[in-house]
């Protein structure tokens, strides 16, 4: 994969979704932190579907604690591993309230502090929330930049590492929804939609580019 392709490639990408955003629904930095802890091994449906319910309730860190740990097990109990995650968003809420006003930190130091909270979250909320270059490295993106050839790597750091230095600069803002969408929608993991890619001729994983070229 050289700098021309993947060059062509964000331009592509770009063309078909000039705006992407995350497909979970947020109105305020911590709603979306607290979305992202909510997310981990479920569905971003999943996710949004109990916080329909909880936000307009305790859309706070203050309210949340007020909530308590019980109740809000009862709002996300439909979402995989639960008990933990109730735990670790109040204990989050806890620390946003005593150490930060309720607001949600803008650093990767202050936010990877937080129970609940990886690198790959904190990389969300600080693209997401706050517009910073940051790409978030997640089982999607890990198979599209292995698959395609795009920035390969045997770990999700490595994936991140090469991406934040091969994204030409003017698409490293919206990389990260690119490449989530790609996956999730098209270079699936069990059955990759090649014949609808709008990248296909570029992609260098070559028995899926030999598929859509004969079912064409």
């Amino acid at each position: 994969m050289n700098a021309h392709k993947r060059l062509e490639i964000f331009q592509r990408l770009r063309e078909v979704n000039p705006k992407p955003t995350t497909e979970l629904e947020y109105a305020t930095p911590f709603q979306l932190l607290i979305a992202v802890i909510l997310s981990a091994q479920a569905t971003d449906v999943g996710v949004n579907k109990a916080t329909r319910k909880l936000y307009p309730l305790a859309g706070t860190a203050a309210a949340i604690l007020t909530l308590g740990e019980e109740k809000l097990r009862d709002y996300i109990s439909t979402i995989g591993l639960f008990n933990a995650k109730a735990k670790n968003v109040i204990a989050t809420c806890r620390i946003l309230v005593e150490e930060y006003a309720g607001e949600v930190p803008r650093t990767r130091e202050a936010l990877e502090a937080l129970p609940g909270v990886g690198r790959k979250t904190a990389n969300v909320v600080l693209n997401t929330a706050f517009g910073e270059p940051t790409i978030a490295v997640d089982t999607h993106i890990f198979r599209v930049a292995n698959r395609t050839g795009l920035a390969p790597g045997k770990t999700v750091r490595a994936v991140e590492d090469k991406l934040d230095k091969l994204v030409p600069a003017e698409f490293k803002l919206d990389a990260h929804h690119w490449l989530i969408l790609h996956g999730r929608y098209v270079c699936k993991a069990r059955k990759p939609d090649c014949p609808q890619c709008v990248i296909r001729d570029l992609c260098e994983y070559k028995r899926k580019t030999v598929e859509a070229i004969d079912r064409r």
